[in-house]
C-alpha cells in the first residue's frame, strides 16, 4: 500500500514536471523568433545557401513547435504524460540541432566574424538558457545542449586556431557545470512539487474525513451539504431531487440491551442497504443517531414512491447479530424538489416535517410532505405550548368515571381522566393533547400530576373503592417512574393496593427491561395493573402470563361498536373464561344500554364501564355518587 502510494506520488510529480514546459508558451515564441532571425540574417549577410536551407528548416521547426505547446497547453489535463514528454523531446531537439547545424556552418565557411559571434552567441545564450527552462526534464535540458553545442565544438576542432581550441575547451566544460547546475534546480524542483503534492494529498484525506461518519463510512452533516450543494450546482433548470429521511424506529433499545457494538453494526448494515438502493450520483449520509438521508435525483413522484418502498423493503430484512436476528424498522419522511423546496435547506426541513407526521401516524411508515403539514406541526407546537402553561396555571382538571360492578350495580372503582379547560378556545379534547404530550415529553409531568392528583381524592373515598390511572408507555420508561409513582401514594396517603394502574399492549411491543423493573417493583408494594383496550393492539397470552394483571379491559369497538355481533360476542366470551381461569376480573368498556349489561354480564364480564353508568365526572360528584350509594343503598344505575 505504502509503495503504491509512493508511485502515485511520483507519477503526479513527473506530470507537473513535464507540464512545466508548456507552462509559458510566450517565452518559447520568443526564442524561436530570435534564433529564426539570427539564423536569418546569418544566412542573408553570408550568402551561404547551407545556411538559406538551414534557416527555413529551423523556422518550419519553430513554427511547429511553437504552435504545437499552445495548442497542448490548454488540451495538457486530457493528454499522457509521456505523449507530452515525446512531443516536447522532438521539437526541442530538432531545434537544438539545428540551430547548432546553422551555427557549426558559419565558422565552417568562415562567414564573417560579427556573423559567427551573432550565431556562437545565440547557440550558447540558447544552450545555457534552456537548461533552466526545462530544467523540469534534465534529460531534455541536457539533450538539447549537446544538441546544439555538439556541431559548434566539432567545427571548431576543424578550424584548430588557438581561439577555436579555446571556444571548444570553454563549451566542453560547460556542458558538465550547466548539468551539474540543472541537476539542482531539477531537485529543488522535484522536492518542492512532491511536498506540494502530498501537503495537498493530506489536506483532501482530512477534508474527506470531516465529512465522513467515522460508524458507517457514509457522509455525515458536513459532507451530504457539501454534495447537495455541488450538486444543485450543477443541476438542470426542470430536473427532480428528492430527500429521503430515514429514521430507524426504537433504535435506543438496541443500545440499550445489546450494547453499543450491535448498535453499531446495525447502522453499518443499514447505511449498506441504504447504498444498494441509491440510484447513481446519489449521497447517502447517516446525519446522526438512527438518522440517516438519502439525496438523489429522480424521474418523479412516481419514482420517488418507488425508492421509498425499496428503502423499507431493505431496512425491514432481518438483520444478522452474530448469532441472532433482529427485526429493524423505519419511518421515512420525504420531500422533492421542485414541487415541496426549490432550495436545499427549505427540502431538508420539508423532508423532517414528513418525517415527524411519520412518526406521529404510528411509526414504521413514508410520508410524502404535504403544505397542510406545515399547519398541523404549528398547531401541534401550539399545543405543546398552552398545554406546559396549562400545567403551571391550574387550567387542567381530572374527572372519573366508574366501573361497576354487573352483578350488583355497586361501583367498585374509578378511573381517573384528565380534562383541559382552556380559558378562550374552551375544552381540549384529550385525543388531541394527549399524543401532543407524548411525543414532546410532556406526558411524564403530566402523568406525575394525574396520579398524584387521582391518588389524593381517591385517599377520601371508602377503603372498598379503588383508583385507576392510565400511564403512557413514556411515563413508564422515565427515570424514576416507580418513585414518582410511591411519592404519590405517600403525599396521598392512599392504600398501594386501591390504585390501578392501567397500561396497553403496545407498551409490551416495545418491551425493555425497564417495563418490567417498573412493574414488578410497585406491584411487590401492593399496587394492581389493568391491561387496558385489550383486542387492539398485538394481543398476546404470553404477556398476560408473565405480569400481574388482575383486571382487562376490553375494548369498547368490541361492546359497542359498529362491527359488534357474534363473532365480538365469541371474543368476548373467551377472554371472559381466560380471566376467570386466571382469577383476573374482566371489563366491558363502552357500555350504553342495559341490553349490554345483560350481554356482558351473561358473557361473563365482572365490570362495566361506561355512559349507561356514568359520565365522566369531577370529583366533588364522584364523591356524592359515592354517598348516595352508602346513604341509600342504591346503585349508581341497576345492573338490568
Amino acid at each position: 500500500m505504502l509503495r503504491t502510494k509512493t508511485d502515485e506520488l511520483s507519477a503526479q510529480v513527473r506530470r507537473t514536471l513535464v507540464a512545466t514546459l508548456y507552462a509559458q508558451p510566450s517565452s518559447l515564441a520568443i526564442g524561436a523568433f530570435n534564433g529564426i532571425a539570427s539564423s536569418a540574417i546569418a544566412a542573408w549577410v553570408a550568402g551561404v545557401p547551407e545556411l538559406y536551407a538551414g534557416c527555413i528548416l529551423l523556422t518550419v521547426i519553430a513554427i511547429a513547435r511553437v504552435f504545437a505547446a499552445f495548442e497542448l497547453a490548454t488540451k495538457e489535463r486530457a493528454i499522457s504524460t509521456r505523449k507530452l514528454e515525446l512531443v516536447w523531446e522532438i521539437g526541442a531537439f530538432s531545434y537544438a540541432l539545428i540551430l547548432g547545424v546553422i551555427t557549426a556552418l558559419t565558422i565552417v565557411h568562415q562567414t564573417a566574424t560579427a556573423v559567427q559571434v551573432l550565431m556562437v552567441a545565440n547557440a550558447v545564450c540558447y544552450g545555457v538558457g534552456i537548461c533552466a527552462r526545462d530544467a523540469g526534464r534534465p534529460g531534455i535540458a541536457f539533450g538539447q545542449l549537446v544538441l546544439v553545442f555538439a556541431p559548434l565544438m566539432a567545427a571548431a576542432l576543424v578550424i584548430g586556431t588557438i581561439p577555436f581550441i579555446t571556444l571548444f575547451v570553454t563549451m566542453a566544460l560547460l556542458i558538465p557545470a550547466m548539468w551539474s547546475i540543472t541537476l539542482s534546480v531539477y531537485k529543488i524542483l522535484q522536492n518542492s512539487i512532491a511536498a506540494a503534492e502530498n501537503s495537498a494529498r493530506m489536506a483532501d484525506s482530512m477534508r474527506d474525513l470531516a465529512r465522513t461518519d467515522v460508524v458507517t463510512g457514509l457522509a455525515n452533516r458536513a459532507g451530504l451539504n457539501h454534495a447537495m450543494v455541488e450538486s444543485m450546482m450543477a443541476i438542470e433548470p426542470g430536473a427532480h431531487a428528492a430527500v429521503f429521511w430515514v429514521d430507524l424506529d426504537r433504535f435506543k433499545e438496541v443500545n440499550d440491551l445489546l450494547g453499543h457494538p450491535a448498535g453499531d453494526q446495525v447502522l453499518c448494515e443499514v447505511g449498506q442497504r441504504l447504498r444498494e438502493v441509491a440510484p447513481e450520483g446519489s449521497t447517502v449520509a447517516r446525519f446522526g443517531g438512527d438518522e440517516f438521508v438519502l439525496y438523489c435525483p429522480i424521474e418523479g413522484r412516481k419514482h420517488a414512491e418507488m425508492l421509498a418502498s425499496e428503502i423499507h423493503i431493505e431496512i425491514m430484512r432481518p438483520v444478522r447479530l452474530d448469532n441472532s436476528r433482529l427485526d429493524v424498522r423505519a419511518s421515512v419522511g420525504v420531500a422533492l424538489m421542485p414541487e415541496d423546496a426549490e432550495d436545499i435547506d427549505t427540502l431538508m426541513q420539508r423532508a423532517d416535517v414528513a418525517l415527524y407526521h411519520a412518526k406521529v401516524a404510528g411509526r414504521s411508515q413514508t410520508s410524502f410532505y404535504a403544505p397542510s403539514m406545515n399547519r398541523h406541526l404549528v398547531r401541534r407546537r401550539e399545543i405543546e405550548g398552552e398545554l406546559r402553561a396549562a400545567l403551571l396555571r391550574d387550567e387542567l382538571s381530572i374527572f372519573f368515571q366508574p366501573l361497576v360492578d354487573l352483578e350488583t350495580g355497586k361501583i367498585r372503582a374509578f378511573e381517573a381522566l384528565v380534562r383541559w379547560f382552556h380559558p378562550e378556545k374552551g375544552e381540549m379534547r384529550p385525543d388531541e393533547f394527549i399524543p401532543v404530550a407524548e411525543e414532546s415529553g410532556v406526558i411524564v409531568t403530566l402523568g406525575n400530576w394525574i396520579t398524584a392528583q387521582a391518588a389524593r381524592t381517591a385517599a377520601q373515598w371508602p377503603e372498598h373503592v379503588s383508583v385507576a390511572v392510565n400511564l403512557s408507555p413514556l411515563q413508564i420508561r422515565a427515570p424514576g417512574a416507580a418513585l414518582g409513582i410511591r411519592n404519590a401514594l405517600r403525599e396521598a396517603g392512599l392504600d398501594p393496593k386501591r390504585l390501578e394502574l392501567e397500561v396497553t399492549e403496545s407498551l409490551f411491543i416495545e418491551d425493555n427491561h425497564s417495563t418490567a423493573e417498573f412493574i414488578d417493583e410497585l406491584a411487590s408494594i401492593g399496587v394492581r395493573f389493568a391491561l387496558d383496550d385489550f383486542g387492539t393492539g398485538y394481543s398476546s397470552l404470553g404477556y398476560i402470563n408473565s405480569f400481574p394483571f388482575s383486571k382487562i379491559k376490553i375494548d369498547r369497538s368490541f361492546v359497542s361498536g359498529p362491527n359488534v355481533g357474534k363473532k365480538s360476542e365469541a371474543i368476548i366470551r373467551a377472554v371472559a373464561e381466560m380471566g376467570s381461569t386466571l382469577d383476573m376480573e374482566i371489563v366491558a368498556e363502552g357500555i350504553e344500554t342495559p341490553e349490554q349489561v345483560k350481554l356482558m354480564r351473561e358473557a361473563g364480564c365482572t365490570l362495566g364501564q361506561g355512559y349507561h353508568f356514568s359520565r365522566p365526572v369531577p370529583d366533588y360528584l364522584a364523591a356524592m355518587l359515592l354517598a348516595q350509594e352508602a346513604d341509600e343503598g342504591v346503585p349508581v344505575r341497576k345492573a338490568s
